[in-house]
Order: C-alpha cells, then structure tokens, then sequence
C-alpha cells in the first residue's frame, strides 16, 4: 500500500515541479531554471545525507557498470524536457505524453531484461493497455 501511495505523491510532485520549472524558464532561461533545479537538488540531497547516513561517496568509484552513475545527467535532461513538454502541450496534456513514454520506456527495460532488470515474459495485457493509453493521448490532445 506504502508503494501506491509514495507513487502518488511522486506523480503530484512531478506534476507540479513541472509546472514551477516552466513558469522560471520564462522568466530566466531553459539552463538557467534547469540548472537551479539541479543545484537546489543537490543541496537538499547534501543536506539529508549529512543528517542521516553519512556514507562513503567514495563508493561510487565501486559502482558496476559505470553507465549506471549517469542518473544525474539523464535527470538535467528529464528537467529540460519536461519543462519544455510543459510549456508546449500545458501540464495535463505533458503528462499524459510523459507518462505514457515512461510506461513503454519501462515496459521494454523488463521485456528485454535492460540495465540488470529481470527480464519479463511479453504480457498482451500490458501492450493493450498501453496502446488504449496512447489512443486517450490522442483523444485528448485532439
């Protein structure tokens, strides 16, 4: 139940980050409100770490495969284009667009067993869904 709940939340915080990022992009710039995102992050991500955990970054350099470190970059990237989705297609309708990308994205990282995922039986039900899913996108958008 914990599970649906943080979900919840995260898609709400997401929505609404969005919606912030953009309104700064038009008063600033693309790389400027994106940065301010980034570098927010990381205070409050320095913050925390130091009052709770306190672990070695020094195990980062044991981290296998390296690819798996670019999880910072990838997220300049999604604060970038979800500001721009946002400023184009309006909150609704970006994530709409944004979620249905994440479920394909996600579906084909388990079908293929990508990134150290098991991997998953192809399950008709779930590519139903998603193309009922982008089929409402459509609908919606038109």
């Amino acid at each position: 139940m914990w599970g649906f709940i943080i979900a919840i939340v995260s898609g709400v915080l997401m929505s609404t980050q969005g919606v912030f990022n953009t309104q700064v992009t038009k008063q600033t710039s693309l790389w400027v409100s994106a940065a301010f995102v980034q570098f927010t992050a990381l205070l409050l991500c320095l913050a925390a770490w130091l009052l709770t955990d306190r672990s070695s970054f020094a195990a980062l350099g044991k981290v296998y495969p390296w690819y798996l470190l670019l999880g910072g970059v990838l997220g300049a990237f999604i604060t970038m284009t979800v500001i721009q989705a946002t400023g184009k297609l309006g909150p609704a309708g970006a994530a709409m667009v944004i979620v249905i990308a994440q479920l394909i994205g996600s579906y084909l990282i388990e079908l293929f067993g990508l990134f150290g995922v098991d991997k998953q039986p192809l399950a008709w039900q779930k590519v139903i869904g998603m193309g009922i899913s982008i089929a409402g996108v459509f609908l919606f958008n038109s």
